[in-house]
This record gives C-alpha cells, sequence and structure tokens, in this order.
C-alpha cells in the first residue's frame, strides 16, 4: 500500500492513482475494521461491519520527463560519436590531426567566450 512518492528535481515525474476505500453501513459491531490477507483474491481485506471489503491499492508511476529522456538520448549519442572518432583518430592519423585542430579550436572558443563575458 503507498500513501505517498514524493519526487525531488526537475527530471523525474509522478501520476498517481487515488485509491479510496468505501467503509458502508457503520454497525459498532464487534470485528469492524479488522483485517485479513486473502489468499483467494492476494489482497489485504477489511471488515466494515456486515462483509469483507478490499482495500484497494494505489498505482503510482515514475517516469522521467520528456526533457531528461531528450537529454539522455542526446549524451548517449555524443558519447557514441566521440567515442568512434577518438577510435577512428587511433587508426588515422589524418582524423587525428582533425581531432586535434577541433579540441584547439574548442579551446580558443572557449577563452573567447570568457574574455568577452568578463
Amino acid at each position: 500500500m503507498i500513501k505517498n512518492v514524493y519526487t525531488n528535481g526537475p527530471y523525474i515525474t509522478k501520476t498517481d492513482n487515488q485509491a479510496t476505500n468505501y467503509m458502508n453501513n457503520y454497525s459498532g459491531a464487534q470485528g469492524l475494521g479488522n483485517m485479513r490477507f486473502n489468499t483467494t483474491t492476494q489482497s489485504v481485506d477489511v471488515y466494515d461491519g456486515m462483509m469483507w471489503q478490499p482495500i484497494l491499492m494505489g498505482t503510482v508511476n515514475l517516469s522521467l520527463t520528456p526533457d531528461a529522456v531528450a537529454a539522455i538520448a542526446w549524451a548517449s549519442q555524443q558519447r557514441h560519436d566521440e567515442m568512434k572518432i577518438k577510435e577512428l583518430a587511433e587508426k588515422y592519423s589524418a582524423v587525428a590531426d582533425q581531432l586535434a585542430a577541433v579540441r584547439e579550436a574548442e579551446e580558443k572558443l572557449r577563452m573567447v567566450t570568457r574574455l568577452v563575458q568578463t
């Protein structure tokens, strides 16, 4: 039985199905509120004074937000591409030279952006 599930952070979303138990005809009869595990239905039942009622269970689904899924897919693709380039650079000097040029250009870009932001 789930009472609460809390999410923390911008990349997890929660949807829930509110479950309620309907207890009718409160009679104050002995045994009211008693609980049992029903092996036939594999559920927990509570006695409402007249009959056994199954306790309804809430369902909670946790999932990543669409933005998080897209970010992970993008990062996974980037990682795959970088590993492939590194593999080719180890095999072919022309690829290694171009990879070095790209890294040098990226470093120059980082320096320029730092300079213009100060």
